[in-house]
């Protein structure tokens, strides 16, 4: 690849919580080889509350676009575009909070940016090359965020309604699924086969082109 005359391919990934984001991610990655991506979660990216109370963490709408660190996941992004490596925050779901480590994320021909909001941020629209929208039923995605937060996060059933109910359906439809519109691609049915083998091709074909610069 030439680095001189080809920037990075980004790729947006958006969609509701339980969408499918993560599988669309995955195939990418199978599919032109995890070194050749570099992957940037807008969960991570959720904004420090060192200063707050474990209580008051608790109450955070994390399903706001507000809730997240805009200036650093921008900054984030132009620096790996520019071929710099990355400090990229980790977050502790169990404490609500920013952990103390960072991942470093290498830049690589592709970069995928993935996220509730991926596609909201202006800013963040303008560096990508493709944008995708995975839009899957909300009754999947319930149980599917369910399902993950009782097994990864040490949420119970309890509180995964309440939060469902209280703030992740209204933000989902005040926020996230009004930027289907800025999508060059939506995914009907979630992840489906079909669609993301399209994708993934049409990635591999790009990165061989770039690779013959």
């Amino acid at each position: 690849m030439n680095k001189a005359n080809n920037k990075p391919f980004v790729i947006g990934v958006a969609g509701g919580s339980g969408s499918g984001k993560s599988t669309v991610t995955r195939e990418v990655l199978a599919s032109i080889g995890p070194e050749m991506v570099a992957v940037v979660m807008q969960d991570d990216y959720y904004l420090d509350q060192s200063h707050m109370s474990p209580e008051d963490r608790r109450k955070t709408n994390y399903d706001h676009p507000q809730a997240f660190d805009w200036p650093l996941m921008v900054q984030h992004l132009k620096a790996l575009r520019r071929g710099e490596s990355i400090e990229m925050p980790e977050y502790d779901f169990a404490a609500d909070n920013r952990s103390h480590k960072t991942i470093t994320v290498k830049p690589a021909p592709v970069i995928v940016v993935e996220g509730l909001f991926a596609l909201f941020d202006a800013d963040m629209r303008k560096m990508m090359s493709l944008k995708i929208f995975v839009d899957t039923a909300a009754d999947v995605r319930f149980i599917r965020r369910l399902q993950r937060d009782i097994a990864e996060r040490g949420r119970s059933t309890e509180s995964v309604i309440k939060q469902y109910l209280e703030t992740v359906r209204p933000m989902h439809k005040q926020f996230i699924e009004p930027t289907k519109r800025n999508a060059d691609v939506i995914l009907p049915h979630g992840a489906n086969g079909p669609a993301v083998d399209i994708i993934t091709t049409k990635v591999v074909s790009l990165i061989r082109d770039l690779e013959r610069a």
